[in-house]
């Protein structure tokens, strides 16, 4: 306390020590897959699909990660970390490296030098090819100018007019160098100067370094480098854990089943350690509700309440063939826990939720084959007539029937999370009743708000929730060794999974007389 030592009126601005609790992020995802351009084994913080596509590029063929994001966004989805995989090649594929072909430049006379073509993405250099067109005639104005265009299977995906080799702001290496996400260009120190010649085409063959193989390890990665799932653990916002290019990777022959499940093991065990998040796991495509059903139960075989699957694949518009793509639904799925999480709160089932931006499904399925796959822990997409293409389950993969729900496991994330951080002020605090009574207090409030948003059960708070800090549970000799023990009790609500009417017929009876 000051010392006051004049006549006076004071003001004191004192803490009370408490604090309220304030609820964390729920629908906060970690992608972890390839991309076209960006970082590499560094989460990236990305808050829509034009940051997205700023940081890593655009849809990129052969891999799920761009399409996934997109309908992680498109579906609802809030923030979400990206881990881009170091750059690879298909099997049998050349080198990755793009080679660097020089281009004529415009006039002798004046004695530019020559540019460079180059891949930026040197996973993707095969794809590509630049050729010059319209090139301005003689006598012309603009006569040194022409269009460069980058073509991916015979298609023009970028298209530069106007340009020059002469040096000012439409030279065309600064031009591309500004605008494209698929190449650069370099100033060649010693490429010759002649006039440009329409329709020259020039391949990115690959050539050069040879690719980074994907093993099950490229995908865990490690928590000390930030690389992998293993970079998301230095994240305590992630809530959400997906890797949608592991099924490319499958599909390509980069990873065998071993390694599906080595993957997905690893993604299960970083949720159970992290004790806050949990894994959306993709299917191996092309599967049957037969095989699914022993894929889940014989194949892989996980049991862990912080772990989903949910079956089939879907099909989307590849926006850059326009023709139907099939997708592992993870992304989408994520999208939809985040627009539920919004919309009702955490506590709600994410499902009976329209999957946005699916044309069809890759399997069609009925409520008897259903039947077969719910036990299992597998949720469904199905389409339904009328109501559109939706998510009919809300199950983890875990055997306890107390972790059977999604929406109880995410609540719980929420409610202990939240508590963690908002009691960190009770840390060297001194461990008397004082104290007990301000925990219960602040706990008790946090707990109160939940159960009056409908996320616990009972008609009254003792029926919710009961908090426990006294001496009863906090003895001399626990308080001698540095502990203060808080138990919570909640009773979550758990979805009307099955709702069953029970029709009965009235005996017909005289009409009653007044």
């Amino acid at each position: 306390m000051p010392n006051y030592l004049a006549p006076g009126v004071y003001v004191e601005e004192v803490s009370s020590g408490s604090k309220p609790i304030e609820g964390v992020g729920t629908a906060v995802a970690g992608f972890v897959g390839f991309a076209e351009k960006g970082p590499v084994s560094e989460p990236t913080l990305i808050s829509n699909w034009t940051h997205y596509t700023r940081v890593f590029g655009g849809f990129t063929e052969g891999a799920y990660l761009p399409h996934s994001v997109y309908g992680y966004f498109l579906n609802g989805g809030g923030a979400a970390y990206v881990v881009r995989l170091p750059e690879t090649a298909d099997p049998g594929q050349s080198g990755g490296a793009a080679r660097r072909v020089a281009i004529p430049a415009a006039s002798e006379q004046d004695g530019p030098p020559a540019f460079d073509v180059q891949a930026l993405n040197s996973a993707q250099a095969g794809q590509y090819t630049v050729a010059i067109a319209d090139v301005a005639e003689a006598g012309e104005a603009g006569e040194d100018n022409f269009r460069l265009d980058v073509l991916r299977a015979g298609k023009v995906v970028e298209s530069f007019d106007n340009v020059t080799v002469k040096r000012g702001p439409r030279n065309v290496a600064t031009v591309v160098g500004k605008q494209s996400k698929l190449i650069a260009l370099e100033q060649s120190k010693t490429g010759t100067a002649v006039a440009p010649r329409k329709d020259t085409v020039v391949s990115l063959g690959g050539n050069g370094s040879e690719p980074v193989a994907v093993t099950a390890q490229t995908y865990v990665g490690d928590a000390v480098a930030r690389t992998g799932i293993g970079g998301f653990e230095a994240i305590d916002e992630i809530t959400m854990v997906l890797a949608p290019d592991l099924m490319s990777a499958y599909q390509r022959g980069l990873i065998d089943m071993d390694g599906v499940r080595s993957v997905q093991l690893a993604m299960i065990a970083h949720c159970e350690l992290m004790s806050d998040r949990v894994a959306i796991l993709d299917p191996p495509p092309g599967l049957n509700s037969q095989q699914i059903k022993h894929w889940r139960g014989e194949t892989a075989g996980y049991d862990s309440k912080f772990a989903t699957l949910y079956w089939p694949w879907i099909n989307t518009l590849d926006p850059m063939t326009g023709r139907p793509i099939s997708l592992p639904p993870s992304g989408h799925v994520a999208g939809i826990w985040g627009r539920s999480d919004e919309t009702r709160g955490v506590h709600k089932a994410p499902a009976n939720e329209v999957v946005r931006g699916v044309v069809s499904l890759e399997t069609m399925i009925s409520r008897g084959e259903q039947e077969q796959l719910n036990p299992n822990g597998i949720n469904c997409i199905r389409a339904f007539p009328g109501q559109g293409i939706r998510v009919w389950g809300a199950r983890t993969l875990s055997s306890d029937q107390e972790w059977r729900y999604i929406n109880v496991r995410r609540l719980f994330n929420f409610i202990e999370e939240s508590i963690l951080n908002g009691t960190n002020w009770v840390v060297f605090e001194p461990n008397d009743e004082y104290l007990w009574a301000s925990v219960r207090r602040v706990v008790g409030a946090f707990l109160q708000r939940i159960w009056r948003s409908g996320a616990l059960m009972g008609r009254a708070a003792s029926d919710a929730y009961y908090v426990k800090c006294d001496e009863e549970n906090n003895p001399p000799e626990s308080r001698d060794a540095g502990n203060l023990i808080i138990e919570i009790g909640v009773a979550p609500v758990k979805p009307a999974e099955f709702v069953v009417f029970r029709i009965a017929q009235m005996p017909q009876g005289p009409a009653l007389e007044e």
